[in-house]
């Protein structure tokens, strides 16, 4: 298949002087996303030569834990709705959801 088309994707990391995040945004060339303040990213890539996953987890100084936690819960989730899209597993993606609801019962992330 030929690439008819791409799109960017471009964070922006405002480092400290020990290169602590201090601030990031991120643009998305087909949304109206410009250069959005954000708090924390992850980043997951498939490397398929070595069939290993290249993260990148950054977060700013300023980041609320409450916060953090309630980040984590959400990507958890997100990560059992995409890996039931891909791989129309209902039963794992059904235990995957377990899990989020045990992690924010135990985070009190639930009122």
């Amino acid at each position: 298949m030929a690439v008819k088309h791409t799109s960017k994707i471009e964070f922006t990391i405002g480092l400290d002087e020990n290169k602590i995040p201090e601030k990031l945004s991120w643009t998305a060339e087909e949304s109206e996303i410009s250069n959005e303040e954000a708090k924390a990213l992850m980043i997951s890539v498939w490397d398929n030569k070595a069939k290993d996953t290249l993260r990148m987890d950054l977060w700013t100084k300023d980041m609320p834990v409450d916060e953090m936690k309630q980040f984590f819960h959400q990507t958890l989730i997100s990560m059992a709705a995409t890996f039931e899209r891909a791989t129309d597993d209902h039963k794992m993606s059904a235990t995957m959801r377990d899990f989020c609801d045990y992690f924010a019962e135990k985070l009190e992330l639930k009122k």
